[in-house]
């Protein structure tokens, strides 16, 4: 493979590739009214070869952003993976934010659409019982208006693994990050439940939204990436501000070299001190 191309791995066994780095929908991205920032950002993620694109009904402006490029290239819309995600939890409200993402977006289909946010119990039920949000996701797979499913989760992994398991997801995003290296959760339940069903795994919270860089203390975005890809994971998404960020991510997926195991207990040993504080996502520890 050329040192110009980022590596690639297949969406599931069957799934079409996609990049090892993808464009988060949070960063600039999750924001309204800065057109001409989003913009910049998402077309150098085009130029560098990104393949994967995540944005969600309810990140702000996202869709928005990248529905007024996708319209402008639509054989650029062609050539991606395009994700987004539906908090929604009956199904016909979830239907309803399908409809509006489409519009939103300038598309008539997704690659992944995501059931966002499974925190509790009582998600679980809501979701997956008769009008739960899951018959809109099985409907629309069925109908061809999205090619997989898929379901996020950030602040439980017990329930994030009920989901998994019990569901009939394609992929699954979850967080990782050096925080869940020393806590767990996640990496140790989520993670191997996903992989003995052949779901791909979208890696989230790479960097901790920026609160775990620290470069006197040598924690560079790069790093913290190549944490994250050093994983068995499909794709990790960053939410990118600005091109330069964009350029740092794409150059460390194209020019990735896994952990060795004293770098990484190294790093979670940075870690280690602070780590319930630092998983701020899953709230309160």
């Amino acid at each position: 493979m050329s040192a110009n191309v980022i590596a690639t791995k297949n969406f599931t066994a069957s799934g079409p590739p996609v990049t090892m780095v993808g464009l988060g929908g949070e960063g600039i991205l999750r924001t309204h009214r800065r057109d001409a920032q989003a913009r910049e950002v998402i077309k150098t993620a085009v130029k560098q070869g990104l393949t994967y694109f995540d944005c969600a009904r309810v990140y702000a402006d996202s869709e928005v952003y990248y529905g007024s490029l996708w319209r402008e290239h639509p054989e650029t819309r062609s050539g991606i993976f395009q994700a987004s995600k539906s908090a929604r939890r009956d199904k016909d409200g979830a239907l309803a934010d399908l409809e509006e993402t489409f519009e939103r977006l300038g598309t008539d289909y997704l690659d992944l659409w995501q059931i966002h946010d499974v925190r509790t119990d009582d998600d679980l039920k809501a979701i997956s019982g008769p009008g739960g949000a899951l018959e809109a996701f099985v409907d629309a797979k069925s109908a061809g208006k999205v090619r997989y499913i898929g379901v996020t989760g950030h602040h439980d992994p017990a329930i994030l693994t009920r989901a998994v398991e019990q569901w009939p997801v394609d992929a699954v995003m979850m967080p990782v990050n050096p925080v869940e290296g020393v806590l767990g959760g996640f990496l140790i339940t989520t993670m191997p439940t996903a992989r003995a069903k052949g779901m791909a795994i979208i890696g989230m919270k790479i960097m901790g939204a920026g609160h775990y860089i620290d470069l006197k203390s040598r924690l560079t975005p790069e790093l913290l990436i190549r944490y994250a890809l050093s994983h068995d994971i499909t794709v990790a998404i960053v939410g990118c501000s600005s091109a330069e960020e964009v350029d740092t991510l794409a150059d460390t997926g194209r020019n990735f070299k896994p952990l060795s195991e004293e770098e990484r207990s190294q790093l979670l040993n940075v870690f280690e001190p602070h780590a319930k504080r630092l998983a701020y996502y899953r709230g309160v520890l």
